[in-house]
């Protein structure tokens, strides 16, 4: 089977950070012996991609960057090392682009923290054009009847929220609070989080927000921008603290208020990165409730294989606004302004 590539491409590209985003016409991609070729269809745009585009992470960026890493598509190319792929197979392409596959990480099947990983969207051209060149191992392999339009958010906000989720070790039945729980990974954490079996307290700002996340499974909500106190509130919703805290908000205040509102035993879960931010810990309390704070980072393929599944099979849906790509710059803006429920998904071809 083969399907006709195209030598050109629609993408948005920045080439200086916080710089213009340019839709533009570009060359696609050529695949080493190691790559996929992946024509994009769909791709969520995720919080980390505007914080990318400012460059707010001390972190090296290619520069100028096609962002994006939250893409669903086909496979048109194959590169001649490749095992395990054919085109015209569905693919998710995914923060982790490659790794070295010989650490000690990599070896332990805990990839997401290999020091030579590449990233798309970071240091690699990522999802925000139609056609992307990515490792064959690290892809995503998709079901020939997933839905495209939704699944790109899983590859991102899903897999590291579900990655999350499992860090914490909440048992069925157990509380959890989940700061920024309107948003992107916030709506797919509440979902993965009943799945699992677990109550749900959202957290996040104004009526709206409450409604929506009730509607995805939260039992509780604590509005922010009404609580004299939301340690104090969590606390008492759930009769002496929240077993666990996922804070996916990008908010140094979110993340240091899970740490009063979790109970003795208690786990936070740092998944948020606002930038240049500091958690403060009482020791004494700290030491006293036994509370552990664990940092949590993407996921792994195994971590991949198991969201994909939850929402193939229906348990989780992607809350998605679909939108064109020449319309990232007002994506971007709507981020910043705190404004979006759920997901926005960007259709390549408009």
């Amino acid at each position: 089977m083969s399907i006709e590539i195209p030598k050109t491409q629609k993408a948005v590209i920045f080439e200086t950070s916080g710089g213009p985003l340019i839709y533009k016409d570009t060359p696609v991609p050529k695949i080493q012996p190691n790559e996929i070729l992946v024509n994009i269809k769909y791709s969520g745009v995720c919080h980390s991609d505007l914080t990318a585009w400012k460059g707010e992470w001390p972190i090296p960026y290619k520069l100028p960057l096609v962002g994006g890493h939250e893409g669903a598509g086909i496979v048109v190319a194959v590169g001649d090392n490749v095992q395990g792929w054919n085109v015209g197979d569905l693919a998710g392409v995914k923060l982790i682009n490659s790794t070295c596959l010989n650490c000690e990480h990599c070896q332990q099947s805990n990839e997401t923290i290999c020091r030579a990983r590449a990233l798309n969207g970071i240091s690699r051209d990522g999802t925000f054009q139609q056609y992307c060149a990515t490792d064959a191992i690290q892809a995503a392999k998709l079901p020939s009847d997933i839905d495209l339009k939704s699944v790109g958010p899983i590859l991102c906000a899903g897999i590291t929220v579900y990655k999350g989720l499992k860090s914490s070790e909440a048992k069925p039945g157990q509380w959890i609070a989940i700061s920024g729980a309107a948003g992107g990974l916030g709506s797919l954490a509440i979902q993965y989080a009943k799945a699992l079996g677990l109550r749900v307290v959202g957290i996040d700002g104004g009526e709206e927000k409450g409604k929506f996340v009730k509607t995805l499974g939260a039992e509780e909500y604590v509005d922010f921008t009404k609580s004299d106190d939301i340690a104090k509130d969590v606390v008492a919703i759930t009769d002496g603290g929240a077993h666990a805290a996922l804070n996916v908000a990008s908010s140094e205040q979110a993340i240091q208020k899970s740490v009063e509102y979790v109970r003795s035993n208690g786990t936070v879960i740092l998944i948020g990165l606002p930038p240049n931010a500091k958690l403060s810990l009482d020791i004494l309390t700290t030491v006293v409730k036994q509370i552990t704070v664990r940092g949590s980072y993407v996921g792994t393929k195994w971590d991949t294989t198991e969201a994909i599944d939850f929402f193939h099979r229906g348990l989780v849906k992607c809350p998605i606004k679909v939108v064109g790509l020449t319309e990232l710059e007002r994506v971007f803006k709507e981020m910043e302004e705190g404004k979006v429920l759920g997901r926005y998904v960007l259709d390549t071809y408009k």
